[in-house]
This record gives structure tokens, C-alpha cells and sequence, in this order.
């Protein structure tokens, strides 16, 4: 580029240029989109580009896209073509009367991108940060970088689940990630082996998934999540030893599946007996 730190602002972001790479950083205001906020900010080698569009925008603007190569980003790789325009993470949408600037810095970025749709070898976007947790409908998915769990709610989960128990899966034993966005008909999170059985068609029926719901999972906390799973998964390799045994529930943990077991039988949600078999099951856990 012509001068290291130049910064382009627009609607919603600020793109600064470095000699071997691009800066996003998203703003936290009100009307940016949520996934923009819990982003932050986001570096892009230029490595990680197949190319750069300026085009028209709505109303008066103008969008400078940077192309991401195919397998550059885990972010994309997990949405998966899901993301509404207006979510797009390498757009940048520019007042009309900043176009000749957008178009100096377009041109500068594209004698540095290699202009090719070439699958790249391995991820050169870095992933969102972990832990990473989000509530589904009918659980909890959490991630520690080295462990996805699910620990399912009552009032959500399919007897199923249940009768699975909590999930808890090391990166190690995975060899993906499905997300089916929340904001389309069964939205889900969808963890796939590297090996083993066909899993359940159905989403709320399989143990080593989470369903999305209206107001649960939404894309700014899920869709991190997935891509934070998938590039551990890829960066633990196929040859990857796995761990033996599961880790000890956090006491802490299983009290307050307790209590909240207790508010439920209070209010007549939960009989007795089940809460009795419930409670011995989650203290089997300690």
C-alpha cells in the first residue's frame, strides 16, 4: 500500500491497510449489526484474498468488497453462504462521495491480492477467540478450545437428549461443524464425527447437536462459536490423539442444575418422581 496505517472509514467500520494485510475494526454502535460487535475486529492477510470489487450500494453509497478465498476464513466456511448481505464482514459501505478514494484503495489492494479462487491449504484468518458460550433452545453449548459442551435444559430438550445425558466432545473426535442458520426454518448447530454412526436426521433428536429457536443461538453468537470449533477441529489434524476419559462435572455446575431442577418441580412442572431420579442422576455426576 501506498502508506502503512492508511484508514478508510465507512458505515459501520474502519478498514486500515498494512503492507501484508488489512485491519477491520467493527463499531459497537447501536445500528451496527450485531455480528460486527461481537466480531471486534478482525486482521486479514492479504494471503487470505482472491480479489476486490467497488460497486454501487443503496442509497447513496458505494461497497468495497474484499473476496475471500475459498478456506481462507473459518468464519465464512462455517456460514456457509448463510449470511444476509448486511452481515457480510468483508464489506465495507462508503457515503457515494468517498468512491474515488474506495476506488485508489481498491486498485492498490488488488496489485497486492493474487486475483485467484485457489482453495487455500489451511486457515490464514485467525479464529474468533475462546471460551465461547451461547444458550440454544434446548441447551447450553459451550467451548473451552479443546472441548465442546452441551448441557441440555429440561424445559427445551427432546427426551432424547435426555436420555443421552450432557454431551461432551473433544476437538480431537470431531471432523466438523454444520450451522444452519437461526434466523431460517430448523436452525441448528451440528456436531459431525470423524467417525461413527449416520447421525439422527432430525436436530433436537441428535445428542451431538444444538437447535436454534426464535431468540436462541442467534447468528452473532453461534455462528463464532461454529467457526471457533471448526478451526480447532482442522488445526487438531487426523492423527490426533484422543484424550481418554471425560473431564469431572464442575460441582458448581451440577448445583445449579439443581436448583433450577428445584424452581421447576416447585412450580409443578417436574412430578416427584421425576425430580428425585434427576437429582440422584446429576449427583452420580460428581
Amino acid at each position: 500500500m501506498s502508506r502503512m496505517g492508511d484508514v478508510l472509514a465507512g458505515f459501520h467500520a474502519a478498514w486500515e491497510f498494512e503492507s501484508d494485510s488489512v485491519l477491520i475494526r467493527y463499531e459497537r454502535g447501536i445500528r451496527t449489526p450485531k455480528l460486527f460487535q461481537s466480531l471486534g475486529e478482525r486482521r486479514i492477510p492479504l494471503s487470505a484474498l482472491a480479489g476486490v470489487t467497488l460497486t454501487p450500494g443503496k442509497r447513496g453509497t458505494v461497497v468495497l468488497r474484499a473476496e475471500p478465498r475459498p478456506g481462507a476464513d473459518p468464519l465464512m466456511e462455517a456460514a456457509a453462504g448463510q449470511l444476509k448481505e448486511g452481515c457480510d464482514p468483508y464489506r465495507l459501505v462508503l457515503p457515494a462521495e468517498r468512491e474515488v478514494l474506495a476506488e485508489y484503495y481498491a486498485d492498490e489492494l488488488r496489485g497486492l491480492v493474487r486475483q485467484d479462487d485457489e482453495p487455500a491449504e489451511r486457515f490464514l484468518v485467525p479464529a474468533p477467540e475462546v471460551p465461547l458460550s451461547f444458550k440454544a433452545y434446548d441447551g447450553k453449548a459451550s467451548f473451552d478450545g479443546k472441548t465442546v459442551r452441551f448441557r441440555w435444559f429440561w424445559t427445551g430438550a427432546s427426551s432424547a437428549k435426555w436420555k443421552a445425558g450432557d454431551q461432551s466432545f473433544p476437538v480431537t473426535e470431531l471432523g466438523g461443524v454444520e450451522w444452519r442458520s437461526p434466523e431460517v426454518f430448523e436452525g441448528h448447530l451440528r456436531l459431525l464425527r470423524r467417525e461413527g454412526d449416520t447421525p439422527p436426521a432430525q436436530a433436537d433428536q441428535d445428542p451431538a447437536a444444538v437447535v436454534f429457536g426464535l431468540g436462541y443461538g442467534p447468528v452473532h453468537e453461534s455462528l463464532p462459536f461454529a467457526a471457533a470449533v471448526l478451526a480447532a477441529v482442522r488445526a487438531s489434524g487426523p492423527t490426533a490423539a484422543v484424550p481418554a476419559g471425560a473431564p469431572r462435572r464442575d460441582p458448581a455446575d451440577i448445583a445449579e442444575r439443581i436448583r433450577h431442577l428445584g424452581e421447576l418441580h416447585q412450580a409443578g412442572l417436574v412430578t416427584d418422581e421425576e425430580f428425585s431420579v434427576k437429582k440422584a442422576e446429576l449427583l452420580a455426576e460428581l
